[in-house]
C-alpha cells in the first residue's frame, strides 16, 4: 500500500481493512510502537476484528529487531540503483520490486530470521510486515 499523506490511525485502519479482506486465516502482524499503531481508534477496530488480526508490538526503539528495516534497506538499494526521474517512476519501481519480493517468500523469511526474533513463530507461518 502506498500512501502520500501522513501515516495516521485512519491510514493504518485502512491498511488493516484491506489486509484482512484477502485473508482466510487470522493474521498476526508485527508492528513498531508508532502512535498510530497504538491509538484508541486502532485498538477499538482490533477488538471488533479480533478473530481476523492481532498486533504484536516490537520493543521500544529496536530497529535491529524490526523486519521492516531489512525490507526498507532492500527497497532503497534496489530503487537507488534505478535512479527514478520522477515520483511516478519511483512508485512504478517500488511496486515492481515489492511484487517480485512477494514471489520470493524465502527472502522475506530471511528478513525475519535476521532480526533474531524470539517473538516470531517458526517456519510454518506466513510472515507479513507492517507499513
Amino acid at each position: 500500500m502506498i500512501y502520500r499523506e501522513n501515516f495516521t490511525e485512519e491510514v493504518f485502519i485502512g491498511f488493516l481493512k484491506r489486509f484482512v479482506r484477502n485473508s482466510s486465516k487470522k493474521i498476526i502482524l508485527i508492528v513498531d510502537r508508532h502512535r498510530s499503531h497504538r491509538s484508541k481508534a486502532v485498538m477499538t477496530w482490533l477488538q471488533t476484528n479480533q478473530n481476523k488480526v492481532r498486533l504484536e508490538f516490537l520493543p521500544p526503539y529496536c530497529p535491529e529487531l524490526n523486519p521492516d528495516e531489512f525490507l526498507n534497506q532492500d527497497i532503497k538499494t534496489s530503487i537507488g540503483k534505478k535512479r527514478p526521474r520522477n515520483e511516478s517512476e519511483m512508485i512504478k519501481n517500488l511496486l515492481s520490486h515489492l511484487r517480485m519480493r512477494q514471489k520470493q517468500p524465502k527472502i522475506i523469511q530471511n528478513f525475519i530470521t535476521g532480526c533474531h526474533s524470539s517473538y516470531a513463530p517458526k517456519k510454518s507461518v506466513n510472515y507479513i510486515c507492517s507499513p
